[in-house]
């Protein structure tokens, strides 16, 4: 497989279908998201269509958590629970799906693409999004981690707020 680098500036990861030119796949980072990228180049190979390629590329980033901003494990909110965001677009149809607040399921992007093809609606949120994916078969699962639990657990011990607040009040150290 011949396979070049770019760097572009692009966020998220993209794929273009297979054409009379070359399938392409490219990624803004680098390091633990590269296998994210081979993921959907491989995908694209096999002949997948590019949206295919998107959700195969962002559900290996999900699983392998990436450098701990995506995907279980990552960034707590103040209740110490970890919950998902994903969004997925198709370039052919503009038709985009997303989830927000997506909780104890792992793969946000394959529920956002669910929301894509299944749905009126571009964004589902909290608990009707849970409720939405158990419905289409996603499994419910923890999305804490010892390391995200340890985070929260030096949060609170710091009398800290983990949602990254500035300058607000009541001061979390009263």
């Amino acid at each position: 497989m011949r396979r070049a680098m770019f760097p572009v500036a692009l966020a998220g990861l993209a794929a273009a279908a297979p054409s009379p030119g070359l399938p392409l796949a490219i990624n803004t980072w680098g390091g633990p998201f590269v296998a994210a990228t081979d993921a959907a180049y491989a995908s694209l190979l096999q002949g997948g269509a590019a949206l295919d390629a998107v959700e195969t590329g962002c559900s290996v980033c999900e699983a392998n958590q990436c450098d701990g901003s995506v995907g279980y494990g990552g960034s707590p909110d103040e209740a110490c629970e970890t919950t998902l965001d994903a969004m997925i677009m198709d370039g052919v149809t503009m038709k985009a799906g997303a989830v927000a607040g997506l909780r104890r399921i792992k793969n946000a992007v394959g529920v956002a693409r669910a929301v894509l093809e299944r749905t009126t609606h571009t964004l589902l949120a909290g608990d009707l999004a849970t409720a939405f994916a158990v419905a289409h078969g996603f499994r419910e699962e923890t999305l804490a981690t010892d390391a995200s639990a340890a985070r929260c657990a030096a949060w609170r011990a710091a009398a800290c707020q983990p949602n990254y607040r500035l300058n607000v009040l009541p001061d979390p150290r009263r």
